[in-house]
């Protein structure tokens, strides 16, 4: 793919104490967050947990109760959304259906009468791969070729953070993992900052560079795919990342390396470096894949069990 003139345009977002409240409920609840320039960062979370507010609230399509809203270091908390260095792709393509795909591209750059639209929207296309489509109308792409096209008609504009809402909700499985792929290898190419808004926790874990897990308007956790899933802090987050055997019990005994935790008259012993907690009631997580079926009982203290490590 060709990055050209586009590399090197991404810039860092920042929000502070972000505060969203609608009549009779609150949205967003003293977010802080700080998102490096270049890098891909995916909200996920369940319905109504506060991810596309978020989303909303940086596109400049809400406006925040409270806090603040960076952009490269410089506030927009009050600036209109069309002055914004901002571009979000929906899960709804919305494109034009009576103009070509390099029309569309190109239509933006137009109305803000830009010189070399056109270059610069073939340069977006090829981008995408699409460049060979350039004068076909939406209605003769698959839905993914549109979702490229809409995304390079994001693209093109240059902005310093591109916005991701659901961008593959509307796809079948097999062509959702093939963009998914498409999508991480475009943003390497493009140097921007993209911020993805999913519920799909294999789409984030296999795009995003860092993944923020959402609930209630709050962030629970947030880390590398790898983190969240081998070390997750609370119960919502082992949950919602795969699936996880849980159980709860009070630790009785703990050491520089390890702690005992009994579950029901059973003695557990987990390593101390994975605990968030090390006294009174915590919940131990075991993934279903991490589990060893024997024949017989391992030699162990009579009456303890050891997980680890």
């Amino acid at each position: 793919m060709a990055g050209g003139a586009f590399a090197s345009s991404g810039a860092d977002l920042e929000l502070v104490g972000l505060q969203k409240r609608f009549p009779g409920f609150t949205a967003i609840e003293n977010l802080n967050l700080t998102i490096p320039a270049g890098s891909f960062f995916a909200l996920l979370g369940p319905s109504g947990c506060g991810k596309t507010t978020t989303l909303r609230l940086v596109a400049g399509l809400e406006e925040p109760t409270a806090g603040s809203i960076l952009i490269g270091g410089k506030d927009v908390t009050s600036t209109k959304s069309f002055q914004r260095p901002v571009n979000t792709v929906f899960q709804s393509y919305a494109l034009f259906p009576h103009m070509t795909i390099l029309e569309n591209v190109a239509f933006g750059l137009k109305r803000r009468k830009i010189a070399d639209a056109i270059p610069r929207a073939h340069e977006a296309l090829q981008l995408v791969e699409l460049d060979h489509l350039a004068h076909r109308k939406p209605q003769q792409l698959s839905g993914g070729q549109q979702q490229r096209v809409a995304l390079a008609r994001a693209v093109v504009n240059r902005p310093a953070l591109l916005l991701l809402d659901e961008p593959l909700g509307a796809l079948d499985l097999k062509l959702r993992r093939q963009m998914q792929l498409e999508l991480k290898d475009i943003q390497s190419d493009v140097g921007l900052t993209f911020l993805h808004v999913t519920h799909d926790q294999e789409e984030a874990m296999t795009m995003a560079d860092t993944v923020a897990v959402m609930n209630k308007g709050a962030i629970e956790q947030m880390g590398s795919p790898e983190e969240l899933y081998e070390l997750p802090r609370t119960a919502f987050v082992a949950n919602f990342l795969g699936q996880s055997n849980l159980f709860t019990g009070a630790v009785t005994e703990a050491s520089a390396d390890s702690m005992i935790v009994d579950i029901r008259g059973i003695k557990i012993q987990v390593p101390r470096r994975r605990a968030q907690r090390h006294s009174g009631e915590v919940t131990i997580g075991v993934r279903p894949e991490k589990l060893m079926l024997l024949t017989s009982e391992p030699t162990t203290t009579p009456g303890l069990k050891v997980l680890g490590p």
